[in-house]
């Protein structure tokens, strides 16, 4: 039984990088180029992540901080799922869809780039995190499950992942942000 589900996950994960992301290298390029263009005119990157996305989506912005594969300046990424309190305080407001379009009101222009990762839905907060940014002119991106309606909402750029398993998804985040973290080092630093 355990045997099956290690073949499994293997299966899934490589069906996930070989055809699907494969398939991607020009938009997976044209994302990157989006990121160096941004950081170029001053810009950031925001990263929204709720639940266990927000750990991905702390981990993305640290690589763009620190470094993925070569010592670099630190590029400017954060990653709004790592205020405690301020989750906490608009919570007890019930006013927790509010956790990351208020952190964006304040700290975005139209000179950055959102980049909100989801799962199989997205939540309010990740919602009205992309409402905001596009009221403020930001360009946006959302990266989510293939099952994950996007209904009143269009991102400027989305890519959906033809998964509906939470592990697969994460892992696809994660291989995603580290490579256009890889991508971007590259075309900025002439690695």
């Amino acid at each position: 039984m355990t045997q099956d589900k290690i073949s499994v996950a293997v299966k899934q994960q490589i069906a996930l990088l070989d055809p699907f992301l494969l398939s991607k290298k020009e938009a997976l390029t044209g994302l990157a180029n989006n990121l160096v263009a941004t950081f170029h005119q001053g810009g950031r990157l925001f990263l929204v992540g709720s639940g266990p996305f927000g750990a991905i989506a702390g981990i993305i912005g640290q690589t763009f901080l620190h470094r993925q594969t070569l010592e670099r300046p630190a590029l400017p990424a954060v990653a709004l799922t790592n205020d405690a309190g301020l989750t906490t305080f608009l919570a007890a407001d019930d006013q927790g869809s509010q956790l990351y379009s208020r952190q964006l009101r304040v700290l975005a222009t139209d000179q950055d780039t959102v980049l909100v990762l989801a799962g199989t839905s997205i939540c309010a907060a990740a919602r009205e995190a992309l409402d905001s940014a596009q009221q403020l002119g930001c360009r946006t991106i959302l990266i989510a499950s293939d099952r994950a309606e996007l209904v009143n909402f269009s991102p400027d750029i989305s890519w959906s992942i033809p998964s509906d398993s939470l592990p697969r998804l994460l892992e696809s985040s994660l291989f995603i942000g580290n490579l256009l973290c890889t991508l971007v080092e590259g075309e900025l630093f002439g690695i």
